[in-house]
């Protein structure tokens, strides 16, 4: 009988440190977060404007991207929690009436309207050569007949991932000055933005988990 693979089986990420999201086929990506344009407010002339600075980014690339969107609903249930905090410990007979008709007000109009937050993010890809510089710097010497130094797997891997990361970092420079040309702001995520993420990802069931107004307290 097969054994049973578990759901961390299927995801791709093998680990994500110093910024860099490091995937189990030997490839690494780094995400920028970026803010957004409403097109729609623009005049035609700073439409145009805008269609062609996206034009020469995308043009001005050598290696490929993945723009990504994310669309989740609003979770308001901290907002509420902590209004709760608020009216538990008021003493002001008036406010506290009105901070319970702002509560409700809250709870009805979400309950009705469903308020969207969207998130974009461009996922910037480097895959390392076959041959690492320091595997290709070890077969020039031996045919060069020079003594080379030996280092640990550890080492090797260690130099081999500086590598691939400063390349990953220069892509990301060349996207981040891409977006600012269109006037949006970006910004690298680092590890724990990564972290959390890709948890809320591939654990989306989390957002729905009950929320306990004492631990706000603490």
């Amino acid at each position: 009988m097969p054994a049973t693979k578990s759901s961390q089986d299927f995801i791709p990420i093998k680990e994500i440190r110093d910024g860099v999201v490091i995937l189990k086929n030997g490839g690494i990506r780094g995400v920028v977060m970026t803010s957004s344009i409403n097109f729609a407010l623009k005049s035609a002339d700073e439409q145009n404007a805008i269609i062609y600075q996206f034009q020469n980014f995308l043009n001005s690339l050598n290696f490929s991207i993945q723009i990504s969107t994310q669309s989740r609903r609003l979770d308001i249930r901290p907002y509420l929690a902590r209004l709760e905090l608020v009216l538990r410990d008021q003493t002001n007979d008036l406010l506290k009436i009105q901070t319970r008709e702002y509560i409700e007000f809250i709870k009805s109009f979400t309950e009705s309207v469903s308020i969207m937050t969207k998130t974009f993010f461009v996922v910037v890809s480097y895959t390392p050569a076959l041959i690492s510089k320091s595997k290709s710097t070890g077969i020039l010497n031996q045919l060069l007949g020079k003594k080379s130094e030996k280092k640990t797997d550890t080492e090797k891997n260690n130099d081999n991932f500086e590598e691939s990361r400063t390349q990953l970092i220069q892509r990301m420079e060349v996207v981040i000055q891409g977006l600012t040309r269109m006037g949006l702001r970006s910004v690298p995520l680092g590890t724990e933005e990564l972290v959390e993420l890709y948890y809320k990802i591939f654990n989306p069931g989390d957002t729905e988990k009950p929320i306990n107004i004492s631990d706000l307290a603490q």
